[in-house]
């Protein structure tokens, strides 16, 4: 998901997307240490997804609590 994407996002929605690809990284982890995960690079996207949704959620708390 592109950071444009994220960017339009509410802080709820954000928080929704974060627990879902967290779930989806924990399946990640299970499935690479059991040698079932066919697309490795998914792992790295999802982890480069949270990092983006995490830094959009802080950029969005900093300018609420700016304006306040």
């Amino acid at each position: 998901m592109k950071a444009s994407e994220l960017n339009t996002k509410t802080a709820d929605e954000l928080t929704d997307e974060l627990a879902r690809l967290k779930k989806e990284q924990l399946n990640l982890r299970f499935q690479q240490a059991t040698g079932q995960l066919e697309k490795t690079a998914r792992v790295r996207e999802v982890r480069r997804t949270i990092a983006r949704i995490k830094t959009i959620a802080a950029q969005q708390k900093r300018a609420s609590a700016k304006k306040a």
